[in-house]
C-alpha cells in the first residue's frame, strides 16, 4: 500500500470516538476504522476457522460497514458510495452462502432420524460452499479492498470544503432510517402473507436503524434503550422467519444434490408448516409496533 494510504489508515486507527462537537467529516474515520479492522480480522480468521459463528461474525461486520457507508452517503461521492456498498453486500453474500447451509443443517437437526440420513450430503454441500466462500473472499483480497475504501472515503471527507456538525448530521440520518423502517412496517402490515419480500424489507430496515443507533448513540440526545430493545425483537422474530424461508429455498434448489439422502419431501413439509407459524408470529409483532 502507498505511504499516503498507510498514513491515513494509521490516523484512522488511532482516532478516538468522535464527540458531538466535531464535524461529521472529521468523525468518519473514528467510526469506520474499527469496523474495517474487525472485518479484516474475521476474514483472515475464516482461513482457519470454518465454524458457523466465524461466518456469522464476518457477515455481520460487512453489513455494519454497509450501513455506515449508507449513513455517510450524503457526504460522499454518490457513485463511489454505491459501488462500495455493493462490494460489502457481495462479500457478505459470499460468506452467507456457507452460512445458509449451516442454518439448514441446524433446522433439520430437530428430527434426529432425518438429520442422520441427510448429514453426509448436507456436510458435503456445506464443504463445497465453504470452499467457494473462501476462494471468493481470498480472490477479492478483502484486506486491501477495505483499507482502500477507508482511505478513499477518509481523504474525500478530510478535503471537503464544507463541514457539517456531527450531532446535526447523525440526527438526520437516524431519522431517515427510522422513516424508512416505518414505511416498510406499514407496507408489510397490509401485504399478503405470500409477499415475503415485504416482511424481509422490514428486517433489513430494522437492522439499519439498529446499527446506526449503536454507532451514534453517544452523540444522540436521550436514551434509545427502548427503541433498541424493540429493534432486537424485530430482528429476532423476522430473522427466524428468514431462516426458514432461506432454508426451504436452498433445499428446493438442491433437490438433485440431496437425492437419496433422506426424506426431503418430509423436510419440505415441515419447513412449510414452520414458515406459516413463524409468519403468523411476525404478523403478530407488526400489529404491536
Amino acid at each position: 500500500m502507498k505511504r499516503e494510504s498507510r498514513k491515513i489508515d494509521k490516523q484512522a486507527a488511532d482516532s478516538k470516538p468522535a464527540g458531538a462537537a466535531c464535524s461529521a467529516e472529521s468523525a468518519f474515520a473514528s467510526y469506520a476504522a474499527p469496523l474495517v479492522d474487525e472485518a479484516i480480522e474475521y476474514a483472515n480468521a475464516l482461513r482457519e476457522d470454518a465454524s458457523p459463528e466465524a461466518l456469522h461474525k464476518l457477515r455481520v461486520s460487512l453489513r455494519r460497514l454497509r450501513s455506515l457507508w449508507w449513513a455517510f452517503g450524503p457526504l460522499l461521492d454518490k457513485g463511489e458510495n454505491t459501488r462500495q456498498r455493493a462490494l460489502y453486500k457481495y462479500l457478505a453474500t459470499a460468506a452467507g452462502k456457507t452460512r445458509d447451509w449451516d442454518i439448514l443443517i441446524e433446522l433439520i437437526a430437530h428430527d434426529g432420524r432425518v438429520a442422520h440420513e441427510m448429514a453426509p450430503k448436507l456436510e458435503e454441500a456445506r464443504g463445497g460452499a465453504l470452499a467457494t466462500s473462501r476462494e471468493t473472499l481470498s480472490n477479492a483480497d478483502v484486506k486491501h479492498l477495505l483499507q482502500d475504501a477507508l482511505t478513499s472515503a477518509s481523504k474525500e471527507l478530510n478535503t471537503a470544503h464544507e463541514r457539517v456538525p456531527l450531532r446535526k448530521f447523525v440526527d438526520k440520518r437516524v431519522a431517515a432510517s427510522e422513516r424508512s423502517l416505518k414505511k416498510r412496517i406499514k407496507r408489510a402490515s397490509h401485504a399478503k402473507r405470500s409477499n415475503y419480500t415485504a416482511f424481509h424489507d422490514v428486517r433489513k430496515a430494522g437492522k439499519k436503524v439498529r446499527y446506526l443507533l449503536e454507532f451514534f448513540e453517544p452523540v444522540l440526545d436521550g436514551s434509545h434503550k427502548r427503541v433498541l430493545k424493540r429493534l432486537k425483537q424485530i430482528q429476532k422474530r423476522f430473522g427466524t422467519l428468514n431462516d426458514i424461508v432461506a432454508s426451504e429455498m436452498l433445499l428446493r434448489d438442491n433437490m438433485g444434490l440431496l437425492a437419496g439422502s433422506g426424506d426431503t419431501d418430509a423436510v419440505l413439509h415441515w419447513l412449510g408448516k414452520e414458515r406459516k407459524r413463524r409468519m403468523r408470529a411476525a404478523v403478530g409483532l407488526l400489529r404491536k409496533l
